[in-house]
Parts: C-alpha cells; sequence; structure tokens
C-alpha cells in the first residue's frame, strides 16, 4: 500500500478567492501607509521651509501680479496732486495692459518658461564654472610668485573666448 496524505477537511482549507483578497488588502495597506508617510514629510518639509517654488510660468505670473501691485500703489510726488490721480489711472492702465499681454503666452506655452529656467541654471553654472578656473590659475600663480620671491609681472590678460 502506498502512503497517502491525511483526507483533509475542506473547512480547513481557505479558498483561493481569500487569499488573494488578502493579498490585496496587504498590498493597499502598504500603498496607503506609504502615501501617508508621503503626504506627513511633505507636509513637515512645507511647515520647515515654507510653500515650495512652482513652474516658472507660475512664478513669472507671480512676478507679474507683484509689480502691478507695486506700480499701482505707488504716489508720484513729482507730479504734484492735481496730475496725481490722472497719473496713478494711466499706470494701472498700463500695468493691465501689461498683464493682458503676458498673461496669453504663459497661457499657451507655460514649458518655454521651465525650459528658460533650466538654461538660465546652466549658463550661470558655466559662468561659475569658467570664474572658478579662473580664481584657480591666479591663486596658483601667485604662490609660485611667492616661493620665487619674484615680484608681479603686473596686469594678466584674461581670454574670455
Amino acid at each position: 500500500m502506498s502512503e497517502e496524505l491525511p483526507p483533509s477537511d475542506a473547512a480547513d482549507r481557505e479558498p483561493a478567492d481569500a487569499v488573494d483578497e488578502v493579498r490585496a488588502t496587504d498590498a493597499d495597506a502598504w500603498a496607503t501607509a506609504v502615501a501617508e508617510d508621503l503626504a506627513a514629510e511633505k507636509a513637515r518639509r512645507r511647515t520647515q521651509y515654507g510653500q515650495p517654488p512652482g513652474s516658472a510660468a507660475e512664478e513669472l505670473r507671480k512676478l507679474v501680479d507683484n509689480v502691478a501691485e507695486k506700480l499701482s500703489g505707488l504716489q508720484s510726488p513729482l507730479l504734484g496732486g492735481i496730475a496725481g490721480p490722472a497719473a496713478q489711472q494711466m499706470v494701472k492702465q498700463v500695468v493691465q495692459q501689461a498683464k493682458a499681454a503676458v498673461e496669453p503666452v504663459i497661457e499657451r506655452n507655460p514649458d518655454v518658461f521651465d525650459h528658460l529656467a533650466a538654461a538660465g541654471g546652466e549658463l550661470l553654472a558655466a559662468y561659475r564654472s569658467a570664474v572658478q578656473a579662473q580664481e584657480q590659475r591666479w591663486s596658483r600663480r601667485d604662490d609660485t610668485l611667492r616661493d620665487k620671491g619674484d615680484e608681479d609681472p603686473g596686469p594678466e590678460r584674461i581670454d574670455l573666448d
């Protein structure tokens, strides 16, 4: 006689659907826990560092709004009391026209401003690198002159090309 496993009761076995449900619940719990941790970390950073900057287009829109607000609030002492209200109205009108011209450009091309901001960052990094390299050459030359006891030969021509 071959060895057989003892028969098991059907009640002791879990149906396959129940196992899948437990696995799905575990995955949902993990996703929920991760989402909660991420939200808590974002809230902590927001309280510590303030609101993160938005896209370049949003920042440009904020800049235009702030400049418009400041220009509208200026009182011109040079124009006097009579021309003041008229000048104030003219400034408001110019500001509104400028905002009306800028707003559609921002709406149509928000990614352009992100690319321009990135390009500006790259140009700044390239400039910083060039300046640091030149400073190292200057300081190296000063050190070698001090070691030799030589006098400074005078100004050095810097090639910016």
